[in-house]
């Protein structure tokens, strides 16, 4: 009998307890993920300083690890009705 009363009471604390301290930390979560994009968004335009009406072409690194193997051929099919 003492141990099922330990059980519920430590169930009902932990219950109370999470439901106070839930809102604080999906809020805290929230604002750090806002922080986050802020911080990309603002890296990715500070970067971006060219005049208005100006094109410029950036070409990707070829990565030395590109594959030559053919690992098969591509097979055409049609379904056939029956």
């Amino acid at each position: 009998m003492k141990i099922l009363a330990i059980i519920f009471l430590t169930y009902f604390v932990f219950k109370y307890t999470i439901r106070l301290l839930a809102p604080f930390l999906i809020k805290r979560f929230a604002n750090k993920m806002q922080d986050k994009f802020r911080q990309e968004f603002n890296q990715q335009y500070k970067n971006n300083d060219s005049k208005e009406g100006e094109v410029t072409i950036e070409n990707k690194k070829k990565s030395s690890n590109s594959k030559t193997d053919k690992v098969g051929d591509y097979v055409d099919f049609e379904e056939v009705d029956e």
